[in-house]
């Protein structure tokens, strides 16, 4: 089963992907001026702050890639740990990638609606336990649609791919996958 699983993320990982800056987590600190920029950026947009230069790159990203077709594609994000979070980060987002794309915005057809807990494996090949979000989907508004989905943080791709596969199992086409930053951990 577990490779039934692997093949289906390996599969949303294959698709296109565009991301607009690199993102060195904080503990890597010989970063230039350049990465302190990025990562605030990155953190700036989590907090709801920089929704408007995001949204702009997006949709420039989607312009360029499928023209006119946009207004033919939802747009989803894969949504954040909590309903609040989801809503501060997103929802502004969305609408303004919709208004500028003609894209159709999917941010209202897709819910966090609560916690669970699972288990992660981190660094270190430990267990830990973490609170994870549920997420709900207004099915029939996914089924037979082009989907372009965006995360903020793109590192193995795993959430990207859940993400993709949970909508492709609604009957939806995931086209591919926009990031604002792709996580760095050498500075080269």
């Amino acid at each position: 089963m577990a490779k039934t699983i692997d093949i289906e993320l390996q599969k949303q990982l294959d698709k296109p992907q565009a991301w607009f800056c690199k993102y060195f987590p904080a503990r890597i600190r010989n970063v230039s001026e350049r990465e302190i920029a990025d990562r605030k950026l990155v953190f700036d947009f989590k907090d709801g702050r920089a929704y408007e230069e995001v949204a702009q790159r997006t949709a420039a990203n989607m312009t360029e890639r499928y023209g006119t077709s946009c207004t033919n594609i939802v747009f989803s994000p894969v949504p954040a740990s909590t309903d609040k979070k989801n809503e501060i980060r997103y929802k502004a987002f969305c609408q303004r990638v919709c208004e500028l794309t003609g894209a159709i915005n999917g941010y209202d057809h897709v819910s966090v609606s609560g916690e669970r807990l699972t288990i992660h494996e981190n660094r270190k090949a430990e267990k830990e336990v973490r609170k994870v979000n549920v997420i709900e989907f207004d099915s029939a508004f996914f089924n037979g649609r082009s989907v372009v989905v965006f995360d903020d943080v793109i590192t193995k791709g795993l959430s990207y791919a859940t993400y993709a596969n949970q909508l492709e199992s609604l009957g939806a086409n995931v086209l591919g996958g926009i990031f604002l930053a792709r996580t760095h951990y050498k500075v080269k």
